[in-house]
């Protein structure tokens, strides 16, 4: 990446077998990182299977079962021999965002890597204060609304 190169690099690992869009995925990424300040950055999305994100869920959380989507950030320090920052991992089921948003499951993929995106730039939603400014922030890049 050059010097004035400021366009972020999403890397892209569809590692499960729904047929998924994956330009309008790369897109929101870009827009999200860039409007987040983060735009000499680069991004793994990795798509999985149900099992996959399941397995990983228990292993890193703690917790039983598929879940839509997991972050896992990268220190701030962590940059390339290029000075760009890598941000870390956003990995997704689209098989659960399928079930989240059945009516539009492109919207809930887009949701979800800006919703990924966020968390690995240290944003969270465990206090009401929080999750409300989260969710401010995710209706900036995608045009999907969570309760």
């Amino acid at each position: 990446m050059a010097d004035g190169d400021h366009t972020p690099r999403v890397l892209v690992d569809d590692r499960q077998t729904e047929g998924i869009d994956l330009e309008p995925l790369v897109a929101v990424a870009r827009e999200t990182m860039t409007g987040e300040g983060v735009a000499r950055a680069e991004l793994s999305l990795s798509l999985v299977s149900e099992e996959e994100i399941a397995e990983l869920h228990e292993r890193y959380m703690g917790e039983p079962g598929p879940t839509d989507v997991l972050s896992f950030p990268l220190d701030e320090d962590d940059v390339d021999e290029d000075g760009v920052r890598l941000l870390g991992d956003v990995v997704i089921a689209p098989a659960v965002a399928a079930r989240n948003n059945p009516e539009d499951p492109g919207a809930e993929l887009r949701l979800l890597v800006v919703h990924g995106i966020l968390h690995l730039l240290g944003h969270d939603h465990m206090a009401e204060a929080d999750k409300a400014t989260m969710w401010a922030r995710q209706a900036r890049y995608v045009e999907v609304r969570v309760p």
